[in-house]
């Protein structure tokens, strides 16, 4: 593989990010909302998880508490 000089890639580089779509405000903005959500989602749905293990164990073993 060449090596090509600095200016030569950051050329290169400029040429390439301006082919890139960047979101808009808003798109960015409802992405991170439905991570928001998500994250909280799944942290909830975790927590219910744990707590049905939780009270199995409790029940099989007596262990816990």
């Amino acid at each position: 593989m060449s090596k090509t000089n600095p200016v030569e890639f950051l050329q290169e580089v400029r040429q390439e990010t301006s082919k890139v779509t960047w979101p808009t405000r808003k798109e960015t903005g409802l992405s991170t909302i439905m991570v928001f959500l998500f994250v909280i989602l799944a942290s909830v749905f975790f927590l219910i998880v744990d707590q049905i293990l939780q009270f199995g164990v409790k029940f099989v073993f007596g262990l816990g508490g």
